[in-house]
């Protein structure tokens, strides 16, 4: 197998329908405050990985928690992940702070996860 490796699972974002609520037990389960408190994004990092909370879950958003592989390049590895079968969800964007994003599908539809910090 050529290409790019992951540097793994490091990233698992949670839907949720109550961000406050949320907020509240998962603070309880890692027993701390959040490092990234908003409106918009609720995010712990917890022995080297990032739990986020991301608002609107249930039926008309993601349905489930999405896993983010760490990756070196983005555009490289989402190219190698459809060449192989999988289907472009969510292209490459950035979401502040040099990170980029990507997700896709594998072949039974599993929403899968690509980060890239520059």
């Amino acid at each position: 197998m050529s290409g790019s490796s992951t540097q793994g699972i490091k990233t698992v974002l949670h839907p949720v329908s109550d961000l406050a609520k949320a907020k509240e037990v998962y603070a309880a389960l890692l027993g701390m405050a959040p490092q990234h408190d908003g409106d918009y994004y609720v995010g712990f990092e917890a022995e080297g990985q990032h739990i986020g909370l991301v608002p609107n879950g249930g039926p008309q958003g993601m349905a489930s928690p999405v896993t983010y592989w760490h990756v070196a390049d983005i555009e490289a590895k989402l190219a190698e992940v459809t060449a192989a079968g999988g289907a472009v969800k969510e292209p490459v964007h950035d979401v502040g702070g040099g990170r980029l994003v990507a997700t896709f599908t594998d072949p039974d539809g599993n929403v899968l996860g690509l980060l890239q910090d520059r």
